[in-house]
């Protein structure tokens, strides 16, 4: 599908890339499978993991618009979740197609 492996080749913009590191009660609560629900209807590839401290680290990439909307969803999580904190740090994009979860 256009534009899901690589953003620019659709829109004309660089893609964009960022890891956050989400913190609360965000695992055991669908956070993973709910983020990656939203990020294919942005159109952001990536991933979303669990992590060994409780906490949960997904990286976005795609248009700037798109990964910001992301992180925002991010910043509130399904349902269930409880998101205490999202450190955001931009990283440079790697071209990974589709979204996800390790």
């Amino acid at each position: 599908m256009p534009g899901l492996s690589d953003p620019q080749s659709e829109s004309g913009v660089a893609p964009i890339r960022v890891r956050l590191i989400v913190t609360g009660r965000v695992q055991g609560v669908w956070f993973r499978d709910s983020c990656r629900d939203q990020a294919r209807s942005e159109s952001v590839n990536g991933f979303a993991r669990n992590r060994a401290d409780g906490t949960v680290e997904v990286e976005l990439e795609g248009t700037e618009p798109a990964v910001e909307r992301m992180t925002a969803w991010c910043r509130v999580g399904p349902p269930r979740a409880r998101v205490d904190s999202v450190s955001v740090e931009r990283i440079a994009p790697v071209g990974e197609p589709g979204f996800r979860i390790r």
